[in-house]
């Protein structure tokens, strides 16, 4: 078939061959392109018309690879066209040679989109709303930041074959490599930045100290892994703003992850009273509230004095809950309940300080018992 549009554009050339070259090249050229997106069209609204509503995973696949199948058989249809242009030799190796490089571009852009789609199709099966999501938050992460790295890697791999198409490069970098010796050093300092996070990016993948949606401290800020590119994480923090943290940061230093094995989470709860106070009555009161509460989870429920201070006694209370979220509204909740337990009911067992009053001796008077000093007695 290419043979057969190569031939009708032969005899176009010759039917308007008194025009100018540059015209009829343009000619040539353009109705090529023509003829490719007609095709192209045709064919895709066939398809669409044969897959209809009952499969969208295809009519998915069609719409985000249009733009793909277009260029590329536009690309063809030029490059069919380009020996029946009446043009000198010069002219046509500089047109092939855009050609050539719009198909390198387009074939890493299509090795990117097949990536991300079957990234996208292996991702929609995975059930990551409830709390217990901790398998497929790990496959989440690992296919996300695996993807980006392996985005980087085709981008850069594009790139470098592409400019390899040009002479003047291509004889650079061999004479790059010849001197790779010096240059090598130089060029490893400067993306040291760049291969550290790639490089922190793959162990992310495989070690996984975080996963998407994951509860992590960083920097003493609380926060939940919204997102993991091929450089940097986002931390949402619990008043909604937006930590960026580079890769590296999580393979080099120290933090806290929440939610590294389980999403459960044991919470505390410090109360500090009197040393009048009843321990076993507030204990009660602890054990109704937890457990009339829906965000317990059934497991953890303690009360302990755990301290003796000057004035008060510590007491601790741990529960636990099924996500870290839970828990920290299940001790907002009991801390509300059992101030309002306290002040209703127990409001001597809240802290209190004392002091001791001693009444002293008047001057030229008989001192009374339990009369402060300056007071007399009334008859």
């Amino acid at each position: 078939m290419p043979q057969d549009i190569q031939s009708g554009l032969n005899l176009l050339s010759n039917v308007i061959g008194g025009a100018p070259d540059a015209l009829v090249a343009a000619i040539v050229l353009a109705l090529a392109a023509a003829i490719g997106l007609s095709i192209h069209g045709t064919i895709v609204r066939l398809l669409r018309r044969l897959t209809g509503n009952r499969r969208p995973h295809i009519q998915s696949f069609l719409a985000r690879t249009t733009s793909l199948t277009r260029l590329g058989l536009l690309v063809l249809a030029l490059f069919i066209a380009l020996p029946a242009t009446p043009l000198d030799p010069d002219t046509k190796a500089t047109i092939a040679q855009i050609l050539a490089l719009a198909s390198i571009i387009l074939a890493g852009w299509t090795a990117i989109a097949l990536v991300n789609m079957t990234a996208d199709l292996y991702l929609a099966r995975l059930a990551t709303a409830g709390a217990d999501n901790l398998l497929a938050r790990k496959h989440l992460t690992q296919i996300r930041v695996l993807t980006g790295t392996v985005n980087t890697l085709l981008m850069v791999a594009t790139v470098g074959v592409a400019l390899m198409t040009f002479q003047p490069v291509r004889q650079f970098g061999l004479s790059l490599f010849a001197s790779a010796g010096v240059a090598g050093i130089i060029a490893g300092l400067a993306a040291r930045p760049v291969l550290s996070n790639l490089f922190a990016g793959i162990q992310i993948a495989l070690a996984q100290p975080i996963r998407i949606n994951d509860g992590v401290v960083v920097e003493n800020e609380y926060g939940r892994v919204e997102e993991i590119t091929s450089t940097y994480v986002v931390v949402q923090l619990w008043d909604l703003r937006r930590m960026i943290v580079p890769l590296s940061y999580f393979i080099e230093k120290p933090f806290q992850n929440w939610t590294r094995d389980s999403t459960n989470l044991l919470g505390t709860v410090m109360i500090y009273l009197d040393y009048t106070a009843p321990v076993e009555r507030v204990r009660a009161r602890i054990e109704e509230i937890v457990k009339a509460s829906k965000l317990w989870d059934g497991k953890v429920l303690g009360l302990q004095v755990t301290d003796l201070k000057e004035s008060t006694i510590e007491l601790r209370v741990v529960v636990s809950g099924r996500s870290s979220g839970d828990t920290f509204d299940l001790r907002c909740e009991i801390r509300e309940k059992l101030i309002d337990f306290l002040q209703r009911e127990l409001p001597g067992a809240l802290p209190r300080r004392r002091q001791e009053v001693v009444a002293a001796e008047p001057r030229g008077a008989t001192a009374v018992p339990g009369l402060a000093e300056g007071t007399r007695p009334t008859e």
